[in-house]
């Protein structure tokens, strides 16, 4: 089945060279010039992602971002006008999956999505099925691989953006083993780090203060200078 993309851009143009481009390549893509009808397209699971630009009329690009976190898992990639670390620094940490830099060059969007996909495949088993009833528990949290979800000990579930639940599961996967910046950007976005890039930084950081505010973890994930990052909990893996 074909993925269905939405743009939510106020350019008519991009909306239109958007839908154009990403059809060519055998997307289904739609387009909104704001955010207005957004949570309602994505609560009848008709998006399987998100393009969405930070400046846009009424609430800005962070704000439905940040939102659409605390209710949504659909992978989003947000558009900015300026190529600033601080304006990518804040679409990773508010949970944004990947960002891009306007102008931008159609065909690295369309590697970025490509990326994205394949990671999600691979993380819903792929041809193992076996795995789709994985749940890994530690510290009283459980993530639910089927579901994608995080949970405490009393069935409360916890927010999880796409990135989240990726680079909480390859920590879980290989608990108490050195994992590079390299390995670990490959594995959750699909693409090699370039010497200035700090997107697995902050995804690390985003992931640290949510296993903090939720599970009273400030210290399961340490960082191990000059060669990455080591979660340091027990973890047990379980079929749920």
């Amino acid at each position: 089945m074909n993925q269905r993309i939405l743009v939510v851009d106020d350019d008519p143009e991009i909306r239109a060279l958007l839908e154009e481009y990403l059809g060519e390549n055998g997307y289904l893509t739609s387009s909104i010039p704001d955010g207005d009808s957004l949570e309602a397209l994505l609560e009848k699971g008709d998006v399987d992602l998100v393009i969405l630009d930070v400046m846009l009329p009424g609430e800005d690009g962070y704000t439905l971002c940040r939102r659409l976190r605390t209710k949504y898992n659909t992978p989003i990639i947000m558009l900015t006008a300026r190529g600033d670390d601080i304006d990518r620094i804040i679409g990773l940490e508010i949970g944004a999956d990947d960002y891009l830099a306007k102008p931008f060059n159609p065909r690295e969007l369309v590697a970025r999505m490509r990326a994205i996909f394949r990671i999600l495949d691979a993380n819903h088993g792929g041809a193992d099925t076996s795995k789709d009833n994985e749940c890994y528990y530690f510290s009283g949290l459980c993530l639910d691989v089927s579901r994608h979800q995080l949970s405490n000990n009393e069935g409360v579930i916890i927010p999880l953006g796409g990135a989240d639940f990726r680079l909480l599961k390859v920590f879980l996967e290989r608990a108490n083993r050195v994992l590079s910046r390299d390995f670990l950007l490959d594995i959750t976005q699909g693409r090699e780090a370039n010497p200035f890039d700090r997107a697995i930084d902050v995804q690390v950081s985003r992931l640290r203060q949510r296993l903090k505010t939720s599970g009273n973890l400030p210290d399961a994930i340490k960082t191990i200078r000059g060669e990455g990052y080591i979660f340091t909990e027990s973890v047990e893996m379980k079929k749920c």
